[in-house]
């Protein structure tokens, strides 16, 4: 498929995602929040895990307000990203509480620099991916930015894509330095992905 049509394909693709994510009742959308957090809590390597990376979700984003209350709660650390002025790079600063976000970058909620303390090894950890859509095989149709392709590539911990399963295709066009997440959880299944060889 040419580059063009891949772009206005992934184009069309995020605006239908968008409909069916603006267009879901709120209670509807409350109920499939709640099942998909249940899912990644039952997660073992949620489980073992003590550093938890989450974006912080906006309107017609799966929900990740109830997820990092709990886990700040159940103890973990718990690290959400910020994007640095004049580039596609996110770094990750470690949050204590709601309180220690601000709106920053698109009106996303993001860490207070000046509270939080920056992160540095992306070792390990478990991180959670938003994406407007996701395959089978793990990879994630983003805002088209590149944030978190870019992170990811340097990223050596489990990565978990939150999705709500009518937003999931069986394949979605990729390029080469697109990066899979490890786990695909929905509010119905969760699915490791295969391995890929480069």
């Amino acid at each position: 498929m040419p580059v063009t049509d891949i772009r206005v394909f992934k184009t069309e693709l995020r605006r239908r995602f968008r409909e069916l994510r603006t267009g879901m009742p709120e209670d509807e959308k409350k109920s499939r929040d709640a099942r998909i957090r249940k899912r990644v809590q039952a997660l073992y390597q949620y489980k073992r895990e003590k550093v938890l990376l989450l974006y912080i979700s906006t309107a017609i984003e799966v929900d990740t307000i109830g997820i990092l209350k709990e886990a700040l709660a159940a103890g973990k650390r718990v690290a959400a990203p910020r994007c640095v002025p004049g580039t596609r790079e996110m770094d990750f600063y470690f949050i204590r509480s709601l309180s220690d976000l601000e709106p920053g970058t698109f009106g996303v909620l993001e860490p207070i620099v000046d509270r939080c303390e920056k992160m540095t090894d992306f070792s390990r950890g478990l991180c959670i991916v938003p994406g407007l859509g996701f395959d089978h095989t793990g990879f994630r149709l983003g805002y088209g930015k590149g944030y978190y392709d870019r992170f990811l590539s340097r990223f050596q911990g489990t990565t978990v894509g939150i999705c709500y399963r009518s937003c999931v295709q069986r394949r979605l066009p990729h390029g080469r330095y697109d990066k899979w997440v490890d786990i695909l959880v929905t509010e119905d299944y969760t699915r490791r992905t295969h391995v890929h060889v480069q």
